[in-house]
């Protein structure tokens, strides 16, 4: 999986595509995301205190890593992930569009 925690992913497909956000989870062994404001579900919450309320909250659910690219820092488009060998010996991830570092 080419996305990790921190990026800046577009959706490209499904009912938020489009939306861009920033991944808060990824999971690789089932292949899922987690973005923020992104895949939101209403989830009915009662309340189990008398300080704590009760009510219909919204949440994030995770959506399959397939369904988004990460988006550039330099030139700002959702873009497929290279990756090439630094001197120094470090791996990195690059933009295939505009050549740019993606990892920090």
């Amino acid at each position: 999986m080419n996305i990790k925690k921190g990026d800046t992913v577009c959706v490209i497909s499904g009912k938020d595509k489009g939306k861009k956000g920033k991944v808060l989870v990824t999971d690789p062994a089932k292949n899922t995301i987690l973005v923020e404001n992104v895949n939101m579900a209403k989830k009915h919450k009662k309340a189990r205190r008398a300080d704590e309320p009760g009510g219909i909250l919204d949440q994030n659910l995770a959506f399959d890593a397939s369904k988004a690219m990460v988006v550039c820092n330099k030139c700002n488009k959702a873009t497929r992930v290279g990756h090439k060998i630094l001197e120094n010996g470090k791996k990195v991830r690059v933009c295939i569009k505009c050549g740019e570092t993606i990892d920090k």
